[in-house]
């Protein structure tokens, strides 16, 4: 099995290469956990909470879930659980502590968390994306579900993780500028690394109209210009609370219709992987046809 970084330095060349043949390289055909980047072309869209929520669900209905916060420096999720920070991120790469003793585990629900304003790590000297896939397919069978909370925007870093990736979720909100910067993702994912298949969430919806406006302008200038698919996840939409109490109540789970709502998005998501990579149960969007989904 070729090793994670030489394939990673053949992205420094122009040439666009395929992603199947890329995974190839380092995935055996008989792998079964379902790698997911949940990522956006904008900050402050509602990432590391879709991510931390969706892995938790993930773990409570079975199975076993490990997160990654990629956003190496400056990481959210530890906050967001309220942990305490550390560098335990830093004492991995550096080889000071093993895998296991940098993990935050509750449950099946595990998570690596990222740094904080570490300078040690700010002056290390490394690939961020080789670090994260060397940990991916050195503990993938020991996931049923390995999430990769990914920093918004085009850095090498993100793109390559994305690309990496079986499955990659935008979380994208009726901002204008974050569906403009979503359609740069997708484009450039596509025209450098062959992707052609993503799956969007639209965060933050005040009303059906405004959803139903997010993923027609998006998917049909992404179908229309690059010929890529979008499959709808649904919609969440926009809590009236303040700022403070948002992560407490986001992350809750309960008899309430948020939450409800929510483990929705996650069956879809569900259903569709395990319907064995056929098109049984996905809900990809075309122009054409009537959008029976519900904002969530």
């Amino acid at each position: 099995m070729e090793k994670t970084s030489e394939w990673l330095r053949s992205f420094n060349s122009n040439q666009v290469r395929d992603l199947n043949s890329i995974a190839s390289l380092k995935k055996p055909t008989e792998k079964t956990t379902q790698t997911i980047s949940i990522t956006g072309g904008k900050g402050g869209v509602g990432k590391t909470s879709v991510s931390l929520k969706m892995a938790k669900e993930l773990a409570a209905q079975g199975n076993k879930v490990l997160l990654i916060d990629c956003d190496y420096n400056l990481s959210n999720t530890a906050i967001k659980l309220g942990l305490p920070l550390s560098n335990t991120f830093y004492d991995l790469v550096s080889a000071e502590k093993s895998f296991q003793e940098c993990l935050y585990q509750e449950g099946s629900f595990h998570l690596l968390s990222a740094c904080n304003g570490s300078i040690d790590l700010f002056d290390a000297s490394f690939r961020l994306e080789e670090i994260i896939i060397d940990i991916m397919t050195a503990h993938e069978k020991e996931y049923d579900y390995i999430l990769l909370d990914c920093p918004a925007g085009l850095s090498r870093e993100s793109l390559v993780l994305n690309a990496y990736c079986d499955h990659r979720i935008l979380i994208v909100t009726p901002d204008r500028s974050s569906i403009t910067d979503s359609y740069s993702l997708i484009k450039v994912l596509n025209k450098k690394f062959g992707v052609n298949q993503n799956h969007l969430l639209v965060n933050m919806v005040n009303t059906k109209p405004q959803y139903v406006k997010v993923i027609q302008t998006l998917s049909e200038t992404v179908e229309n210009f690059l010929g890529c698919r979008t499959k709808i996840l649904g919609g969440i939409k926009k809590l009236d609370t303040q700022a403070n109490n948002f992560d407490q109540y986001f992350l809750a789970r309960g008899k309430n219709s948020h939450h409800e709502n929510f483990l929705k998005v996650v069956h879809k998501l569900t259903d569709e992987l395990s319907a064995n990579g056929t098109e049984k149960g996905s809900q990809a969007f075309h122009p054409k046809r009537r959008i029976e989904q519900e904002v969530h």
